[in-house]
């Protein structure tokens, strides 16, 4: 059985073709992508339920999107203020590491250091997220970058941490 995550809400229409400006929700970064089939939540009584991207642009304020179905500036309107689901299978393998609510409550253990804790909150910033993590070595600040992550799956994320940065963030 699939499962579905909302990624994104339909801020505002965007052009006389029907194009979208889409803000991506919870913590998530821009994903959607062309080809990606989508369902609008909750659904307008008339007009498409499923739809597909056609095409993206990046934008300061999330992404100008061009759906299927929705081939107008009427259109556009009536699914502004939805939501766009898709399913998890759809998504990149590296969506847990986006999610803060998921991630709350993960164990993370270093590949020297061993168990550093859960992690207990996601401090979300403009370069990277950055996890507080409660454990033997206390409160420690990691941030969330690629370079420092071994591995990551439902219930432990495996952390390759710089020499110092656990001692320095207490």
């Amino acid at each position: 059985m699939d499962r579905y995550r909302i990624i994104a809400s339909v801020d505002k229409p965007r052009g006389a073709k029907g194009e979208v400006v889409c803000c991506p929700v919870d913590g998530f970064p821009l994903l959607l992508q062309p080809g990606m089939a989508l369902w609008i939540v909750p659904p307008t009584l008339r007009g498409p339920r499923q739809v597909e991207v056609r095409s993206t642009k990046d934008g300061p304020r999330g992404q100008q999107v061009r759906l299927s179905g929705i081939d107008d500036l009427s259109a556009a309107e009536k699914i502004a203020g939805r939501y766009l689901l898709a399913r998890e299978a759809d998504l990149p393998g590296d969506l847990l590491l986006h999610d803060p609510q998921a991630l709350v409550g993960l164990k993370v253990v270093d590949a020297t250091l061993g168990d550093l804790g859960s992690i207990s909150a996601v401090m979300s910033g403009p370069a990277q997220d950055v996890w507080e993590i409660q454990g033997p070595y206390g409160t420690v600040l990691v941030p969330a970058v690629p370079e420092f992550l071994v591995q990551a799956d439902d219930d432990l994320i495996t952390m390759d941490l710089p020499s110092g940065l656990v001692e320095a963030s207490r």
